[in-house]
């Protein structure tokens, strides 16, 4: 009998996944951040229905082509339900407890009035189109900051984001970390809970899938804070390095220096009159003096990094594509403040100011200039280490 031929070497049907993952990198926490926010700032900047829902479109898709399999990209869908949750609350609320004004009646409804001792509140009644259109466009502004919150929880990734959180506030940043990875986490705990339950042929759904899925989801929560507190303090958690007091007393003064300074400067640049011409020096002098108090504060810190977060270009123009998104829609609405707010009273068709435009194609950016990530596997579950793979963490 023959032995079978062993080749030895890597098949060509293996390279192209090769090269592919080569080219996969986790993209840096606070470009996706700042990315996040420029897109919340540009949607706090208008009510118009399709800028908004444009905005909304461009995060999805950006999220849909970038997100890993890590357990905190599996979220988005839960903030895209608490965004229409949004929306349908602000309506539900301007039918039912705002009085009618405008002109064009939508529907009649049955109203009551409540008695002069409690403020004679109207409930119900005419539901006009004006104020029906004023609430859908608030309840889509908030809508699309939810889901640019949302779409940097499920991209950026919690530890790397610690990883880069100066020394000074390393505790709060903790915190902050923390409760930012509380709903992702609820979200795959009850995901998980109620296909459990499925496999084991009970109810998901309705009151008792609701019972049923509340312990089990309260219970994780609990173990989680508990084995988090344990390895906190393992680690040496609030430790801090021996600091003269002048050098403690400089930090602080300078901090106070700082935010004073900030706080005069932005009123000199919003405001008017001779503070204005040099407020603009004054706020530039407070963060000056900030960003100082925090690498005074930082050398308190005893914590060390391994294998620190760096910036590359895939990096740099996803935070520069967050700052184009929010400065085309600020500058849009100096500049057509009726195309970025649309009348409701009267009602008008709302048009699309180019300068908007251009954002939109920034604020999609991201999702064609960036690499993909890399894959975790199905093991990030119950294996934290795998969430940050130590040969793929910078390229």
């Amino acid at each position: 009998m023959t032995a079978p031929t062993v080749t030895m070497g890597t098949s060509h049907a293996t390279e192209p996944n090769l090269a592919r993952d080569d080219r996969a990198r986790w993209l840096h926490p606070l470009a996706w951040w700042a990315w996040a926010l420029g897109v919340a700032a540009a949607a706090s900047m208008t009510t118009n229905p399709l800028l908004l829902l444009g905005l909304i479109t461009c995060t999805a898709v950006v999220v849909d082509r970038r997100r890993s399999d890590a357990p905190w990209a599996r979220s988005f869908g839960f903030f895209l339900r608490l965004a229409l949750i949004v929306v349908a609350f602000r309506l539900v609320a301007q039918i039912v407890f705002v009085a009618p004004m405008g002109t064009t009646v939508l529907l009649e409804l049955p109203g009551i009035t409540l008695p002069s001792w409690l403020a004679g509140i109207r409930l119900g009644g005419t539901l006009m189109l004006e104020p029906a259109l004023h609430a859908l466009y608030e309840g889509l502004r908030l809508a699309a900051i939810i889901v640019a919150v949302g779409a940097a929880s499920s991209l950026a990734s919690p530890h790397r984001l610690l990883k880069s959180i100066p020394a000074a506030v390393y505790e709060v940043g903790v915190s902050v970390v923390v409760a930012t990875t509380f709903l992702p986490q609820l979200a795959s705990d009850v995901a998980r809970i109620r296909a459990n339950r499925r496999l084991r042929g009970r109810t998901d759904s309705g009151l008792r899938g609701v019972s049923g899925t509340v312990m089990p989801v309260l219970h994780g929560a609990m173990d989680r804070s508990i084995a988090l507190a344990a390895a906190m303090d393992s680690r040496g958690y609030g430790r801090s390095a021996t600091v003269s007091r002048a050098r403690s007393r400089l930090t602080a003064t300078v901090f106070i220096v700082g935010l004073a300074a900030i706080a005069i400067g932005t009123y000199g640049v919003l405001g008017t009159g001779s503070l204005a011409t040099w407020g603009a020096g004054i706020l530039i002098a407070g963060v000056v003096c900030v960003v100082v108090g925090v690498s005074l504060a930082g050398r308190r810190s005893l914590r060390t990094r391994y294998r620190p977060n760096t910036w590359h270009r895939p990096d740099i123009l996803t935070a520069l594509a967050g700052g184009v998104v929010a400065a085309t829609f600020v500058i849009a609405s100096v500049q057509d403040a009726a195309g970025m707010n649309p009348s409701t009273s009267p009602p008008l068709w709302p048009t699309l100011p180019v300068l908007a435009l251009i954002g939109l194609v920034a604020a999609l950016a991201p999702a064609y200039l960036t690499p993909p990530p890399p894959s975790v596997g199905p093991a990030t579950d119950g294996d934290p280490a795998r969430l940050d793979p130590p040969g793929r963490a910078e390229s």
